[in-house]
């Protein structure tokens, strides 16, 4: 699982921030997306590249114990490294919502599956619509479920 990797926190300095904020404080603080007030999770993954831990926080998209990760990287023309970390190792994914911290597997959505999950998304956050549509891309959707 990547708890058992070596952790290499994110370049980016806001989301190594969220990441200590939220995990240091047991998922009571930095639950929210930056300026947005949505809530997030914290998925770590193992790197595609790396083979370390990564950490990202995501938008909590979550619909009967399944969790919707949604690759649009607010409308740029690629896909987020997380994603690419993702299909590479579906297996070694853990989510923290909360104080809660369970593993899952993820798969890509496709299809009617994935049209519905997608009206769900932009249920939860309109702004996926216009990341959508700004870009040429196919936004992924990935679901993440609970390992039992």
């Amino acid at each position: 699982m990547p708890s058992s990797r070596p952790y290499i926190p994110s370049p980016t300095q806001w989301v190594r921030d969220q990441v200590e904020l939220y995990e240091g404080s047991g998922g009571a603080r930095g639950t929210t997306l930056r300026d947005t007030g949505m809530p997030v999770i914290i998925v770590a993954s193992v790197g595609a590249k790396s083979g370390a831990t990564r950490k990202t926080p995501l938008m909590r998209v979550e619909k009967d114990g399944q969790y919707l990760l949604v690759a649009s990287k607010g409308g740029a023309p690629e896909h987020p490294k997380w994603y690419f970390n993702l299909k590479n190792n579906p297996a070694e994914v853990t989510i923290q919502d909360g104080g809660a911290k369970f593993e899952v597997t993820v798969r890509q959505l496709q299809g009617a599956e994935r049209d519905d999950w997608w009206t769900y998304a932009v249920s939860v956050f309109a702004n996926y619509a216009v990341y959508q549509a700004n870009t040429e891309r196919e936004i992924p959707l990935l679901l993440a479920e609970r390992k039992v």
